[in-house]
């Protein structure tokens, strides 16, 4: 029984994909926007600063949504069906979400932001398989080049606004240029021996790479995965042992793991506060700072310096 209802759902999804197809460029003809549809709001981020004022941007994932473990909807798949072109992060963050994109490719450009990233940069899971972390935006370089890829893409569908996306794009990713160097020069004013950025999860990895910063996270890469006892004794030996300071929460991660380990440590006689609450899989609500890619790194860079250093 259980079978034959997954089968069904599965069918009712893609029946949906296949009975909107006809108006997936109607949007375009009405507006004289491109309409796109984006998973993370740090793509949205992208497509909204390049795009301007010739794209009409919705994005599925809202602050706080955690995507390793999102399952879209049937309005999602109908605000996929009905764009003119999709971006996505890819690298299996939205791994509940694969099947999709396979199908809206057949229809429409649908991109994912990390593909001209060289194989050789991405740093692999955690747990020895061929996978690839998908946290790419924790390095912002890569993240200039994400916006070089929705760009580029932007330009082939619309090459008569090409002007306007070469303008925009360069306009942000100086000011990417320059959160590059002002993370790095924060991130540097932290004493070597405190250097230690500890999280719920493993989401941090390119940013510790990129900016020489030690990470260390209670779960995997992916949410999805289970941690145990042992890793939360070993994490909390750890702090205890190294006389770590402070971790962080994260906002789109439950508190309840991360509190454990500060307890724990608690009861071995160091105390380890929390430093703040980061933003690693999604961003903060629309209409702050922390609502936009720039603001919400900005945000993190902050809350991990003045905990540490």
């Amino acid at each position: 029984m259980f079978k034959s209802k997954m089968v069904l759902a599965v069918f009712m999804v893609f029946a949906i994909i296949v009975a909107g197809c006809s108006n997936q460029s109607s949007s375009k003809k009405e507006t004289g926007k491109i309409k796109v549809t984006t998973t993370i709001g740090m793509i949205k981020d992208i497509v909204d600063e390049v795009g301007g004022n010739h794209v009409e941007t919705i994005g599925l994932m809202k602050s706080g949504v955690d995507p390793h473990l999102y399952k879209a909807s049937q309005g999602d798949i109908r605000k996929l069906d009905q764009a003119d072109m999709i971006f996505y992060n890819g690298l299996h963050l939205e791994g509940k979400m694969v099947d999709i994109f396979e199908q809206m490719s057949k229809k429409k450009v649908t991109v994912a932001v990390s593909k001209d990233i060289p194989e050789s940069e991405f740093r692999s899971w955690d747990d020895g398989t061929e996978g690839h972390d998908p946290h790419i935006w924790f390095n912002v370089k890569h993240w200039i080049s994400a916006t070089n890829t929705v760009r580029d893409e932007l330009i082939k569908f619309d090459s008569k606004h090409k002007e306007d996306y070469e303008k925009n794009a360069e306009q942000y990713i100086k000011k990417l240029e320059e959160l590059d160097k002002y993370t790095e020069e924060q991130i540097s004013s932290i004493p070597k021996e405190t250097r230690v950025l500890v999280t719920a999860h493993d989401a941090f990895g390119y940013f510790g790479d990129a900016y020489n910063i030690k990470v260390m996270g209670l779960q995997g890469i992916s949410t999805a995965s289970e941690y145990g006892s042992k890793d939360v004794s070993e994490l909390r030996d750890y702090l205890v042992n190294n006389k770590i300071k402070a971790v962080f929460v994260e906002s789109s991660v439950p508190k309840k793991a991360i509190n454990a380990v500060v307890e724990g440590a608690k009861k071995k006689g160091h105390e380890v506060k929390i430093g703040g609450e980061l933003f690693s899989d999604a961003m903060g609500e629309e209409g702050t700072p922390e609502g936009k890619y720039i603001g919400m790194v900005k945000h993190n860079v902050d809350t991990i310096v003045n905990a540490l250093k």
